[in-house]
């Protein structure tokens, strides 16, 4: 299959896979979606397919309003809305019990819930008000490896699998939505991203935001609670924020292989690196490390000298939570000091 890249405003082109049934990846403000028409199975399994994606691994539904969650959900409640209200359009996600048979359990996972987001990008926006149907949306990568976040990543990992992308540039925030379950009697945060617990709190005043695992024979409720994701072919290592990256030069420069480091500017300006090691600036905060953790990553992914990734920790609080939770899964919490 040829892989077109089309542009915003070619947005009507895209539409029209959708309709046929073929898969279009899209930008949104988080990563980049792989995109099919959710009421169709058959485009639906395409995406599992195309990602080797495991099936129980449920997808989220991309709308442009709490209008398609009303078709297919069941009657939200008044604190469901002001959330809507509240963070829509924007990076999160909502888990909702499904009016029986409203979506195919290709969708779902095999679940009675679906997630739902209303992505704030009008180039998605459009896409999916002209395919008239909402769009499964999993990240447009190969199923375990880095997020895309311009329309590049997605190019090089399903190019002649897929039948476009929409290259609308690099992604705003660099992480995925904040994945947020209403089907449990207490609100529950199954992943974080660009919505805090904090901010949900504000709205809903009592959230649940332990850590959740799943078991291997039970279907997890949201995409990256299971399997291994994020992981470049490198093995990760976290240096966390207090360690001395001095120390970490050290071991670098130990290594009869080349290392990448992935830190931010003050850190990479701060000690002396030996030559066999290969920076990538990570920017100021946490923020900006959110949201050049996936580009980082890939970037050494096309290194195949590099076989270590020390890579900057941040404190799990705000944006730092979604972040280390990414970092800890690319990693397979994997922390340096374990090497020195």
């Amino acid at each position: 299959m040829e892989t077109h890249i089309y542009q915003p405003s070619e947005v009507q082109l895209a539409a029209e896979d959708i309709k046929r049934g073929d898969l279009v990846a899209f930008p949104t403000e988080t990563v980049y979606g792989l995109g099919a028409d959710a009421t169709n199975e058959t485009a639906v399994k395409k995406v599992y397919a195309a990602k080797g994606r495991p099936s129980d691994n449920p997808l989220i539904v991309h709308v442009s309003g709490i209008e398609a969650v009303e078709k297919y959900a069941q009657p939200l409640s008044d604190t469901a809305k002001q959330l809507i209200n509240t963070f829509w359009p924007g990076p999160l996600t909502i888990i909702f019990k499904l009016k029986p048979g409203s979506l195919s359990k290709a969708v779902t996972g095999g679940l009675d819930t679906a997630a739902f987001r209303n992505p704030k990008n009008q180039v998605t926006i459009d896409l999916i008000k002209a395919a008239g149907v909402p769009l499964v949306g999993p990240s447009a990568n190969t199923s375990g490896k880095p997020s895309p976040t311009v329309a590049e990543h997605v190019y090089h990992d399903l190019k002649g699998k897929i039948a476009g992308v929409i290259d609308d540039g690099p992604t705003d925030i660099g992480v995925e939505s904040t994945v947020l379950d209403m089907s449990t009697d207490v609100p529950a945060i199954l992943r974080p991203g660009g919505v805090t617990a904090d901010q949900l709190r504000a709205v809903l005043g009592t959230v649940n935001d332990e850590k959740h695992s799943v078991s291997g024979s039970e279907a997890p409720k949201a995409p990256g609670m299971k399997y291994k994701h994020y992981a470049p072919n490198a093995q990760v290592y976290i240096v966390d924020h207090d360690s001395d990256w001095q120390q970490a030069s050290h071991w670098a420069a130990e290594q009869p292989t080349k290392v990448g480091v992935m830190t931010t500017d003050s850190v990479l300006n701060s000690a002396n690196w030996p030559a066999n090691v290969e920076l990538f600036s990570l920017g100021a905060d946490v923020k900006s490390a959110s949201h050049l953790l996936f580009k980082g990553l890939r970037h050494f992914d096309d290194e195949p000298d590099v076989k270590s990734i020390l890579t900057e920790g941040f404190r799990t609080d705000g944006l730092g939570e979604a972040y280390m939770n990414r970092l800890n899964k690319s990693a397979g919490q994997m922390h340096f000091e374990i090497k020195k």
